[in-house]
């Protein structure tokens, strides 16, 4: 597949170390450094210039792409971008903003501004964020096969009952698979003998009963019914996750310190009630009895600033914490120092767009660890690897550390074991490392 991507920034940068192994790709930025930066260490053919202009597009040979994705930090250009492309290619466009109005028009109207994809980076962050909350100590979370799939990233903290149990006695689940863990900067597929250390990070893949049973018995004390939800900051992203907490009938509590937007906010947010202050002010915070909440959720526009707000909110009680962070390489750091869980819009915005790379049967893509591993929804047909075969006998053939962590059949939810067979139509929910998606993907 030929892609051309506009912007070398985070994101456009992740997309193209994800795909230039298995695909040609172009990294069009106005940036010289940047795209030079690039290729030292990815295989990209790169291209200074501008991606809303005919001649870079000409340049890049637009007329012979099969996908543009543009996801420079600009809405405007990337709209314009897609257009451009449009009107000279018959390429399939994918356009990456963060203003949900955008979105909203695009969505509203059948897609338009030329985009065939439009990807909301503050909505995805927020839909990550809403899914974390009700999940004890996971912090990345994802839903397959219409919600009858969960994906979870945990890490086990100190003190929890699951820490030096086998994987074996752990797993008390019906419709769970132990699909892979990390430690110590390594993946290993854990089997029935591994025994499960505090600090590890397990990736678990079920029905969504069964993961919330698992993550109870992470963290006990933890209750997976967090009513009292504090949102520190009135950003878009913050907005987008008052608007989804909102919709599923929660009333949670949003500080913003600006006068003007937090009574435009005030208006907006009918369910969410708008306090204005200082989030870093303790006598406010003690006053209004943020220490109380259930989860304190930062979602000011600075990751130091995040920060901040999300160890004091630490400090003074309350029971979890989350975070944005624009940089990805503070993710680990976040977590490392307390934050529960740290959220970055750009990951999210990567994941939604790599999908339509692996071909028409994956219907959805989890990135895990940075991108270091992947969780694939993959609808098999008959020329499936796994087709009328039992899952023990066709995973051997498959390169790499392949997991297949769940299946369903005719909106029924099966269990994986080694004697499963598979037919044509299921929907599998498999895990594998991301330098083995291509072939995996290909084959399944």
């Amino acid at each position: 597949m030929r892609v051309i991507i506009i912007g070398a920034g985070q994101v456009g940068s992740s997309i193209a170390a994800s795909l230039a192994p298995t695909h040609d790709v172009i990294v069009i930025d106005a940036d010289g450094d940047r795209v030079d930066s690039l290729t030292y260490s990815i295989d990209v053919l790169p291209i200074e210039g501008d991606g809303t202009s005919l001649s870079t597009l000409r340049e890049a040979n637009i007329a012979a792409a099969d996908l543009f994705i543009a996801c420079t930090d600009d809405d405007e250009t990337n709209i314009v971008s897609c257009s451009t492309a449009r009107a000279i290619s018959d390429v399939f466009t994918v356009a990456r903003v963060k203003r949900e109005t955008y979105h909203q028009t695009w969505t509203e109207t059948g897609g338009s501004f030329g985009v065939d994809f439009m990807v909301c980076t503050n909505l995805l962050a927020a839909e990550t964020i809403v899914r974390i909350i009700g999940l004890p100590a996971a912090h990345d979370v994802d839903v397959f096969a219409g919600g009858q799939v969960m994906m979870a990233e945990f890490c086990v903290p100190d003190g929890s009952p699951l820490a030096g149990q086998t994987v074996a006695s752990a797993d008390t689940f019906e419709e769970l698979t132990f699909a892979a863990l990390f430690r110590d900067d390594s993946i290993s597929v854990p089997t029935g003998r591994t025994v499960i250390e505090e600090g590890d990070d397990l990736v678990v893949i079920g029905s969504p009963e069964s993961t919330h049973a698992l993550a109870g018995g992470l963290t006990p004390e933890q209750s997976s019914h967090q009513e009292d939800i504090v949102i520190i900051g009135g950003s878009q992203a913050g907005v987008q996750t008052a608007k989804l907490l909102q919709e599923r009938g929660r009333r949670p509590r949003l500080i913003e310190h600006d006068h003007d937007r937090a009574r435009e906010l005030a208006e907006a947010l009918t369910a969410t009630t708008v306090m204005e202050s200082d989030a870093m002010d303790r006598e406010f915070l003690n006053r209004e009895h943020v220490d109380e909440a259930d989860v304190v959720i930062s979602a000011l526009e600075s990751d130091e600033k995040n920060l901040l707000a999300t160890l004091l909110a630490d400090r003074i009680g309350v029971d979890r914490t989350i975070a944005l962070v624009e940089a990805a390489e503070f993710t680990d750091l976040f977590e490392a120092v307390g934050v529960g869980a740290a959220v970055n819009p750009r990951d999210a915005t990567a994941e939604e767009i790599i999908r339509f790379t692996h071909g028409n049967d994956t219907e959805n893509v989890s990135l895990i660890e940075h991108g270091s591993a992947e969780v694939l929804e993959i609808e098999v047909d008959a020329d499936s690897i796994l087709t009328d075969r039992p899952i023990r006998e066709s995973t051997e053939e498959l390169p790499g550390k392949v997991v297949i962590g769940a299946v369903t059949r005719d909106g029924s939810f099966i269990t994986p074991r080694g004697d499963t067979t598979i037919r044509v139509g299921d929907h599998v929910v498999l895990f594998a490392e991301t330098s083995d998606v291509a072939a995996v993907a290909e084959a399944v």
